[in-house]
């Protein structure tokens, strides 16, 4: 089964300091050029999605009168069978960016499929406090993480512009660190995507307010 992957940049900052600009992208490059030997992925960058400003989520517009950019992208959304989660840290929590980018959707298009959580930093830690904060976060819209996850400390010394492997990396290594995140995403996208054929959604997903969840 062809399977169909939207992976997410957490990342609007494209200026120096930091020194690289712009770290996640390159993490962000690694990921898509394993993702191309396992499906049909596509980059998400907020750069190139201009969201309406003050906020206002996809499904507070009245049927097909949403800007076409926020149009565009939940069709991408609903499109996709699982997602790839690229953040750095704040605050030992996930990028503001990619948190304001998804919360543009209700559940109902990202619901019944997986997603893989990758962090990085230009520390020792990878993001690792952000990805137990975005573990949750993405249980909520419905794409439940799997339990391999990806940490890339230092990552401006492991990934070049390109997200090729900079000279002293085993690069085999890496690949099969992140091979296994997206081993796991690629099985359990693929069992979705056979259920929600022969079965469709289990139970209806939260398409206007939070209220639709709360108990008589």
């Amino acid at each position: 089964m062809a399977l169909s992957y939207l992976a997410f940049l957490g990342s609007t900052r494209d200026s120096a300091p930091p020194r690289p600009a712009r770290l996640g992208l390159r993490v962000a490059r690694a990921c898509m050029r394993l993702l191309e030997q396992r499906g049909a992925p596509e980059l998400i960058d907020p750069l190139d999605w201009p969201l309406p400003q003050p906020f206002k989520p996809h499904f507070s517009y009245a049927q097909n009168m949403a800007p076409p950019d926020l149009e565009a992208l939940a069709a991408k959304i609903r499109a996709a069978d699982a997602f790839v989660m690229i953040s750095p840290e704040y605050n030992h929590s996930m990028s503001p960016a990619l948190a304001n980018l998804l919360n543009h959707f209700g559940s109902s298009h990202f619901s019944w499929k997986p997603s893989l959580i990758v962090t990085y930093s230009a520390g020792q830690w990878g993001g690792t406090r952000a990805a137990m904060a975005m573990r949750p976060f993405l249980s909520e819209l419905g794409c439940l993480p799997v339990s391999a996850m990806v940490h890339v400390p230092e990552a401006h010394s492991v990934f070049d512009e390109d997200g090729a492997y900079l000279e002293g990396n085993d690069g085999s290594r890496w690949d099969g660190y992140i091979g296994r995140g997206l081993d796991q995403l690629a099985w359990w996208a693929e069992a979705a995507a056979d259920q929600r054929d022969r079965s469709g959604e289990a139970t209806g997903a939260f398409v206007r307010d939070p209220s639709q969840r709360n108990a008589p």
